[in-house]
């Protein structure tokens, strides 16, 4: 029997154990050749109160195990993701349509999530406070009880294991709801890896749904804390439902994050880089480069050496083929991704390569010399598109970087590193990264965007991690009761 083997999962949702979800069995489908991969099951509000409430009891035995069990269960976690890695490679592949290296990325981070998720079991959880009392005065970090984790798409392995493995460690139980297009490697891999590893069962939940689903997760009352990983439209929803149920969401949402080439670089070489923000997994990522703010100087020369990169790409399906771009993941993102190249063509821009498609496959396109208002660069596309823009000085610059609501990543290809310090303080994004491309996450960092991006730097990185999945509480002690407490008479004078 395989580690993935579809007869456990089969048309079933997980609660610790793999039961009939009363939303009746999805299929799993293949973007790249709209094979059916297996059935699985989904779930409905009803279901998602039953997890909760199972959640609930099993959380309380959890959080009591000593910080030795959780952060063993977790190394056993990330230890089971590389044992296992071909398997489940071969799921990410086929289910979202990333190519081979880009999954295997997600397995190497879901590992490292674990690995370094352990650590927060054992981390400290408090500090003393000073007080003017004769007693003893601190502060510590409690579990929240019961995290909901909604993942999308794009990266369903670390999108959501980045939230899942650390709340785990920290002491809670987690409702996931994976984006129903990729809920197998999304999902039901979280769910196998964390059974093997012994997590005891009602810890975790693994729960495909629609977006009825998703709200009932927000809105129940046993869920405190929502972290949540998706469009800005989506994401205003979960944030007004969360704070009129008085509960915490940590929002990452979308982006349409600038590259700034400035003058004097290695016009082939930011090309290169340009091309991978704009282009990796097909664009679908929220902090691929949206907007490519170049030079005058150097933009046409720019402009020609990411088409050349462009037009060498490879597309096709890379379950079969050594490939550079995989499918988009349904008809809708495509036809949206194709309106907005159209849109743009049609405001102004140059279609200098690119702007066609075969099925699900849309080549790596590349537009140049239309308005900032061009839909394809003033807006998050979510594909294989690079427009590009001119500068003529750094203001310039700073002003067409920071003209966006989104505020998410940010890149500056230069020559002189500290004078793009002193630009990127002028631009409000959540990251900077200065020589390299937008497209950079790794497992110890903070993770958020300003603006419509979300609700600041919440995920990742052990401080922030502590903050999110914890409460704190202050805690006083005398060594017996004493001092001079008044009557009831007395205090309503």
């Amino acid at each position: 029997m395989t580690f993935m083997a579809e007869s456990d999962w089969c048309e079933k949702i997980y609660v610790g154990e793999w039961v009939s979800g009363e939303g009746g069995p999805i299929p799993v489908r293949e973007p790249a050749t709209g094979d059916e991969l297996g059935r699985l099951g989904s779930a409905t509000p009803a279901d998602v109160g039953r997890a909760t409430a199972r959640a609930v009891a099993a959380q309380r035995g959890w959080a009591a195990a000593g910080y030795q069990q959780r952060a063993a269960v977790l190394r056993r976690a990330g230890d089971l993701w590389l044992s296992h890695a071909g398997e489940i490679e071969e799921w990410i592949v086929r289910e979202s349509g990333s190519v081979r290296a880009k999954a295997r990325a997600e397995i190497e981070r879901a590992a490292d999530e674990c690995h370094e998720a352990a650590a927060l079991a054992s981390h400290p959880v408090g500090e003393v406070l000073r007080t003017q009392s004769p007693r003893l005065s601190f502060s510590r970090q409690v579990p929240v009880g019961v995290v909901g984790v909604i993942a999308p798409f794009n990266f369903p392995v670390i999108l959501s294991i980045r939230s899942v493995a650390p709340a785990l460690a920290l002491g809670n139980a987690v409702v996931l709801k994976p984006d129903p297009r990729t809920a197998v490697c999304g999902g039901v891999v979280l769910a196998r890896i964390f059974e093997a590893a012994g997590l005891p069962p009602g810890v975790l939940s693994v729960l495909p749904g629609d977006a009825a689903t998703g709200e009932a997760l927000v809105v129940d009352p046993a869920v405190r804390v929502i972290a949540f990983t998706g469009s800005t439209r989506a994401g205003r929803s979960v944030g007004q439902l969360a704070g009129a149920h008085l509960k915490r969401a940590h929002l990452e949402l979308g982006g349409n994050s600038a590259l700034v080439v400035m003058p004097g670089v290695d016009v082939r070489r930011a090309a290169g880089a340009g091309a991978f923000g704009s282009f990796h997994h097909q664009g679908q990522i929220c902090m691929a480069t949206g907007r490519h703010i170049v030079a005058a100087e150097i933009a046409d020369e720019y402009v020609a050496a990411l088409a050349e990169r462009a037009g060498s790409c490879a597309v096709g399906d890379p379950a079969t083929a050594d490939v550079d771009l995989g499918p988009i993941i349904d008809e809708r993102q495509l036809d949206r991704v194709h309106a907005l190249v159209a849109a743009s063509r049609d405001a102004g821009a140059e279609l200098v390569c690119g702007g066609r498609y075969d099925r699900l496959f849309y080549e790596p396109t590349v537009l140049a010399g239309g308005p900032v208002s061009a839909p394809a660069y003033a807006q998050e596309v979510f594909g294989p598109v690079a427009p590009v823009v001119r500068f003529s000085s750094p203001e310039e610059a700073v002003a067409l970087a920071s003209d966006s609501e989104y505020g998410l990543s940010l890149g500056i290809v230069t020559t002189d590193g500290l004078a793009a310090l002193e630009l990127a303080q002028r631009i409000p994004v959540g990251k900077v990264h200065i020589n390299d491309q937008t497209v950079v996450d790794e497992t110890p960092s903070p993770f958020g965007g300003m603006g419509v991006s979300g609700n600041g730097p919440r995920l990742g990185g052990l401080r922030h991690n502590v903050d999110a999945y914890t409460e704190t509480q202050w805690v006083t002690a005398r060594s017996r009761l004493s001092g001079p407490f008044i009557g009831l008479a007395e205090a309503v004078k």
